[in-house]
């Protein structure tokens, strides 16, 4: 009797994919073995080595060319999302292994959203004080809190995120300001937005939120000399890449007191490991990358990943091929 193929799936953190979609007919066509913990290294080469095909949920499992290499069975990998920052593609294309992605669903939504509550969580202290109201205590110096209305919101980066959360500024009174490496006037205005220079910006701002493109002009575009810049009552906001910021100086410069505050959700290392500074770093909100954990998201995912293996599985044409740009 012909052994089923191998298939296997990586980065299921929430253990959200059998919840958003059947896996019973993919579950005869195949063995199927699903990892909700991160694997790195001599563990994910040893959940992978036998594996047929390969599912990963975004870049949660890192695939160079030597992994690759050490993969004589792989026939078919895919990803969900549309990009994958930890994956050599070239690799597979060049054994002719197909690729396949996925839409992306409500992203840019989701993320927006979380932009917010990290600015919102940052500004009034919303971590503080649950704790504060948790342990029997009420108010503290930190009880007395800012008000955002009437102070500048400086956007980094105004395409379908950074416009979603300029809007959003707008509406609880903000003024917006805006800085990218291609800004121009005309773009800022037809978002209601002031085009500055990044200098002004920086100098400025009560709020300062990313949303760039980590591309060439822009890894590390926060460092030390940037941070220094910035008033020493801001908060500065990162959902985007974490390669915009060089960590080590803002965790220094947060330890100066300026900036005040930060909220981060994205991290070079990912997931953050247990002995990181970050973790306790004074002033520092950090969440697990959530900007595009939500439901309708993962519901999305998990019927594409369904759907794309069956279809490989089928010998039919794979619905999202992933061409790389």
């Amino acid at each position: 009797m012909t052994p089923l193929p191998n298939i296997v799936i990586l980065g299921d953190y929430e253990r959200a994919l059998k919840r958003f979609s059947t896996w019973d007919q993919l579950e005869r066509q195949a063995d199927i073995t699903i990892y909700h913990e991160p694997l790195q290294g001599e563990a994910l080469y040893e959940a992978v080595k036998d594996a047929d095909a390969i599912a990963v949920v975004r870049d949660r499992a890192p695939f160079n060319e030597a992994l690759i290499a050490r993969l004589p069975k792989l026939k078919f990998f895919m990803f969900t999302g549309e990009r994958n920052g930890t994956l050599d593609s070239s690799a597979l294309i060049s054994r002719k292994i197909p690729i396949a992605c996925t839409p992306s669903g409500p992203s840019k939504e989701s993320t927006a959203e979380l932009t917010w509550a990290l600015i919102l969580g940052a500004s009034k202290r919303v971590v503080e004080q649950n704790k504060l109201a948790a342990t029997g205590g009420w108010r503290d110096e930190l009880s007395v809190l800012p008000l955002l209305a009437g102070e500048r919101l400086g956007v980094m980066g105004l395409g379908s995120i950074g416009s979603r959360v300029a809007r959003v500024g707008a509406a609880f009174g903000m003024e917006v300001v805006t800085w990218s490496p291609r800004m121009t006037p005309e773009r800022a205005a037809a978002e209601n937005a002031k085009s500055v220079s990044l200098e002004e910006l920086l100098k400025t701002s009560k709020v300062i939120t990313m949303h760039l493109v980590a591309g060439p002009g822009t890894k590390g575009l926060i460092s030390k000399n940037e941070l220094a810049l910035m008033r020493p009552d801001s908060i500065l906001i990162n959902t985007s890449r974490a390669a915009l910021i060089h960590m080590p100086d803002l965790q220094e410069a947060l330890l100066e007191g300026r900036p005040r505050q930060a909220a981060i959700d994205v991290f070079d290392v990912e997931p953050l490991p247990l002995d990181s500074a970050l973790r306790n770093t004074p002033n520092l909100l950090v969440t697990p990358h959530l900007g595009f954990v939500a439901e309708p998201i993962f519901e999305s995912f998990s019927n594409q990943i369904t759907e794309t293996l069956s279809a490989w599985l089928g010998n039919n044409p794979v619905p999202h091929p992933f061409t790389p740009k």
